[in-house]
């Protein structure tokens, strides 16, 4: 990536000053936000999770260790492209290739969950066994919403044009994407209804087995419960909580290999910090569950 395509946040996660060179985990923010269609504010969503990350115990008492001595490294945020969602889907993908080459674990920080699409073609070409495991309360299969087929709304259906999905906690779908999902095979739904009812841990082994061997996770925070994930633009009722969506990571980074990821979708409510803190703690929860089994 070229150094004038970033922005220095002058803050890192974790409060962190690993170098590029020896760390493992790569986070890199994108502040991006143009195709939202509810509530907007995504765009600070990024800066907000790095700056609550440095307030977390680097301790993990679950695991007995300090998974920041992996090495996290912080690059600073990627400069929005905003002459359209197409244009800046392109260059999510030609930014992030070399650090994909480089074997580094990238962790990437919306903004919208359009900024998907361009990590997971860049991953795609790295990896040609790739499944994306969306966490979301939205299917966000549509072709194309409001005029645009590279809206948030269309995130992971422009993801089944280069791999796989399966889609865990979705609880709004449209009549469109129904239809859509009558037509392929490309994508398997896990409902949150049905996750709700009788429990992760019935479905847990079905969606293991649904996944390649090699796993690209994209979370849209307002999979979690609104109770405890208010900040989204969309807090749709119902949803995955804290410790199920841990023990869902955990099995996953445990059973496959896990080489990317992106959280999005936050949207800073002020003094209301909680929700950030959640999101930075899931990031540093995830680096564990990853950098256990690599």
């Amino acid at each position: 990536m070229e150094s004038g395509e970033l922005r220095t946040l002058g803050i890192n996660f974790g409060d962190l000053s690993n170098s590029f060179q020896k760390s493992k985990f790569v986070v890199l923010s994108i502040p991006y936000e143009q195709t939202t269609s509810y509530k907007s504010g995504t765009k600070e969503g990024p800066k907000a999770i790095i700056d609550a990350s440095r307030y977390i115990e680097l301790y993990d008492e679950e695991l007995n260790k300090c998974p920041s001595l992996a090495g996290i490294h912080t690059l600073g945020e990627l400069l929005v492209d905003y002459s359209g969602p197409e244009q800046m889907t392109n260059k999510i993908y030609k930014s992030v290739k070399n650090i994909i080459n480089k074997d580094k674990v990238l962790i990437s920080l919306g903004g919208e969950h359009s900024i998907t699409a361009g990590l997971v073609k860049a991953f795609s070409e790295i990896y040609s066994d790739l499944t994306v495991l969306q966490l979301d309360a939205h299917a966000d299969l549509r072709q194309e919403y409001e005029g645009t087929k590279f809206s948030h709304a269309s995130a992971i259906r422009r993801t089944l044009d280069y791999c796989n999905a399966v889609q865990v906690g979705i609880r709004s779908i449209s009549s469109e994407e129904i239809d859509f999902l009558k037509t392929t095979d490309k994508t398997k739904i896990f409902f949150a209804k049905d996750i709700v009812k009788k429990g992760l841990k019935e479905y847990l082994k079905k969606i293991i087995d649904s996944l390649s061997d090699t796993v690209y996770i994209t979370i849209d925070l307002d999979v979690l419960d609104p109770s405890i994930m208010p900040a989204v633009g969309t807090p749709e009722p119902g949803g995955i909580g804290w410790y199920d969506i841990l023990e869902l990571l955990k099995e996953v980074s445990a059973k496959k290999r896990v080489v990317g990821a992106d959280v999005v979708e936050l949207l800073p409510l002020g003094e209301n910090i909680a929700p950030n803190f959640l999101a930075a703690k899931l990031i540093y929860k995830l680096v564990a569950y990853i950098d256990k089994n690599i």
